[in-house]
């Protein structure tokens, strides 16, 4: 990845001295072997980047109920919000620049509001975001008072999104790496909090997925494993014959008595659901930001309750859970 030791000097600073340190030391030969100029869409992605307005400072607020708010009345939200479409689909969000609404596909923020109140506090812990997208939970994490947030995700359109969201914000200790679970050193074993939202479910094997998340947390550290799932007794999970709500990397949609079990045959303890919660076409949605299919266009017309290939339409489940 070009320039990588002015993106990611501050975050090797910030792994000193914690558990993360023995990581540090191989990352930057990690990040040195990606790049991003190599893809199809690089010259569209970087065009916005480059086009984003120079600014000194912007007043930042993290923790507003809504979105993470960004002020400063020297930028042009006309050519803002032009070039920032170049970045679309956006996804994960939302976030307000000025008076500019990036109206994300996802209403993240209803997500965070429903489970900030159940987790751990935040203050001071080092945290990792599995499947980050464009990191709208890091800012958020932040928020709360993290120490670090790293978060990953494979997908280099979400790491220009962050790049660009960061731009406003400016410097905090907060990453997006574009990589993925696996590439992550085994055992590792070194963070307070570990998130896995709208992951699970587009993992292969989860046990395997469940024990990689165990190994990056330490002794005493908590799990918040957001899933898709189905209504059923232990022991029942739904395997889509092929595709689900139109995805086709939907693996495994387990009840909440089976996801609880898988959580325990893997180690966890103290494992509790916070929240269950059908997605609305209010949450999940078509916008100007994202101009394609949404879950309106995933379920039966005449019952949406069911996905448009006759299975039980999107609940999502949030379980919480200690490593011992």
């Amino acid at each position: 990845m070009s320039d990588t030791l002015s993106l990611y000097t501050p975050l090797y600073q910030a792994m000193q001295d914690t558990p993360l340190e023995k990581w540090s030391v191989q990352l930057p030969a990690q990040l040195d072997e990606l790049s991003v100029e190599r893809h199809g869409d690089y010259e569209r992605w970087n065009t916005a980047l480059t086009q984003l307005p120079e600014v000194d400072h912007c007043e930042v607020d993290l923790t507003a109920d809504s979105l993470p708010v960004i002020s400063n009345t020297a930028i042009d939200s006309t050519r803002l919000e032009a070039s920032l479409k170049l970045l679309s689909p956006w996804r994960k969000g939302p976030y307000q620049i000025n008076d500019l609404l990036i109206d994300t596909e996802w209403h993240s923020d209803w997500k965070w509001n429903r489970i900030k109140n159940h987790i751990a506090p935040l203050k001071k812990r080092l945290v990792l975001d599995v499947g980050c997208g464009n990191g709208y939970h890091c800012w958020r994490m932040h928020g709360e008072g993290a120490r670090l947030v790293i978060g990953i995700d494979p997908s280099w359109l979400f790491w220009m999104q962050f790049q660009a969201v960061k731009h406003f914000i400016g410097a905090r200790p907060v990453f997006v790496l574009p990589m993925g679970i696996e590439d992550l050193p085994n055992s590792l074993e070194a963070f307070d909090t570990v998130f896995s939202m709208g992951v699970f479910y587009h993992r292969r094997s989860p046990m395997d997925h469940l024990l990689q998340l165990k190994s990056t947390l330490r002794k005493g550290g908590e799990l918040v494993l957001e899933t898709l799932i189905i209504e059923g007794e232990k022991g029942e999970s739904l395997v889509p014959d092929n595709r689900y709500a139109k995805m086709r990397n939907v693996w495994f949609l387990p009840s909440v008595d089976t996801m609880t079990q898988w959580l325990q045959r893997c180690g966890f303890e103290q494992i509790k659901v916070v929240d269950i919660n059908q997605t609305s076409t209010d949450e999940q949605r078509t916008t100007s930001w994202m101009p394609y299919e949404s879950l309106k266009d995933f379920l039966d017309p005449d019952d949406n309750n069911k996905t448009i290939e006759g299975y039980p339409a999107p609940k999502r489940a949030t379980f919480i859970a200690q490593k011992p």
